[in-house]
């Protein structure tokens, strides 16, 4: 018995999809569904309603990471995965993350409708603040659940508001008892997600098998000089702006002329810029901003890290400025599984499916769990590659033919078997 043979609908997964929506809706069509906020614990509680109106039984950890359980007919048997996220950006969109989440229901509720059983178990999970717009890094919850972090520094993250990561998880209700790292025994884990980039829909491609993903670094940059009034001379000023620019700018040119062996550039990226003192007539004595560097070359990625702190000691001694460029957080290249990538593969091929392989260049929980697990990635199509964008958009039929190769490979995996 294959996935073809199940009540899958995706006219039902669009609904639900539209529906959780509706929790964090803003006025330009997106979501705003932050993490540990009164709005994620709405679309958890909608999301159990959901999960147990089709037999499953939920057991939240104590990240709380969402975690239900569908039997199979061996529950000794390692239990086989599905996942993504809820949480949204403060200007996020209605797919990502929640495609995963909600395309494995859906495959949960064609299963209790056809009676049909797996040898393993099936988990659906909801991972805990895999977008890191609230608490920073982002992928809390399975990083932790991996041991790449503690719990301990998890619950203890503050928020730019002061709120603390674990006293929100108790006051909106979610931290439960379960150990996170049980979840390092699963079998496999795969997860749905929006290609959040525009090959798939340039290509004309139905789906994308993602195989591995790239390397990245993030780092944390101080530009320190002196206060100056904005009708001082501008000789002599050691204004940690003039001197933070360059220097930004420079985070584009090291990534499009640092080159993989085949010519591919990186990717590099400043999100945040932060200004002390911020007063229109004051040169700046203080300027802290983010850099994110990618490369599908490890090599290249870390002579990126170091032509930016090159940079910066030469900025700083032309400008007589301080400039401290730190380490903040860094993740591999990650391969994903051979024979999990080649049963999403078959699932496209048997769907009449059109795909191609790629790699991720963005981090997402599937990626932690990767150090652990057996891990693959199916990529749907979005428009204009738009996505941590209230514009984020795709198709019915992209968000079905990505749920239709999920449900091939997870269950291949979990060996689906008739009623």
């Amino acid at each position: 018995m294959s996935a073809s043979n199940l009540p899958l609908s995706g006219t039902r997964l669009w609904e639900s999809l539209m529906e959780m929506a509706k929790i964090g809706g803003t006025p330009k069509g997106g979501c705003n569904r932050q993490t540990l906020t009164d709005l994620d614990a709405e679309g958890r509680a909608l999301f159990q309603r959901w999960g147990e109106a089709c037999g499953l039984t939920l057991t939240v950890d104590r990240l709380g990471n969402m975690v239900f359980r569908r039997e199979g007919r061996d529950p000794n048997r390692a239990p086989v995965a599905i996942g993504s996220h809820l949480d949204t950006q403060p200007t996020g969109g209605k797919f990502d993350g929640v495609l995963g989440v909600l395309a494995g229901l859906e495959i949960m509720r064609a299963l209790h409708e056809a009676g049909a059983e797996t040898e393993a178990p099936l988990l659906l999970i909801n991972w805990t603040n895999e977008e890191g717009a609230r608490f920073s890094p982002p992928m809390m919850g399975s990083g932790a659940a991996m041991g790449l972090f503690t719990e301990a520094e998890i619950l203890a993250k503050r928020a730019a508001d002061g709120a603390v990561f674990g006293e929100e998880l108790k006051r909106i209700g979610w931290q439960g008892e379960a150990d996170p790292a049980e979840l390092q025994k699963v079998a496999a884990y795969l997860e749905l997600h929006i290609e959040q980039g525009k090959l798939l829909e340039d290509a004309g491609l139905d789906v994308g098998i993602v195989t591995h993903a790239l390397a990245q670094s993030w780092f944390e940059v101080t530009v320190e000089g002196e206060d100056a009034h904005g009708g001082s001379p501008m000789a002599g000023r050691r204004d940690a702006m003039m001197a933070a620019a360059p220097l930004i700018a420079a985070v584009e040119d090291i990534a499009l002329k640092t080159l993989a062996p085949n010519g591919e550039p990186g990717r590099g990226t400043v999100g945040v810029v932060e200004v002390y003192p911020a007063s229109r007539n004051v040169a700046p004595s203080r300027v802290f901003f983010s850099v994110d560097f990618r490369h599908s070359d490890p090599d290249a990625l870390t002579r990126m890290g170091e032509a930016l702190t090159a940079r910066a000691a030469e900025i700083a001694a032309a400008r007589k400025v301080k400039a401290t460029v730190a380490p903040f957080w860094h993740s591999p290249l990650t391969p994903f599984d051979a024979t999990l990538v080649a049963r999403a593969r078959d699932g496209a091929t048997a769907g009449g499916l059109k795909f191609q392989e790629m790699p991720t260049a963005i981090g997402h929980d599937a990626v932690y769990m990767a150090r652990k697990v057996p891990t693959v990635m199916v990529f749907t199509p979005c428009h204009g590659g738009l996505s941590h964008n209230e514009a984020e958009s795709i198709t019915p039929d992209w968000a079905t033919a990505g749920m239709q190769v999920l449900a091939d490979a997870a269950l291949a995996t979990a060996g689906l078997v008739r009623p």
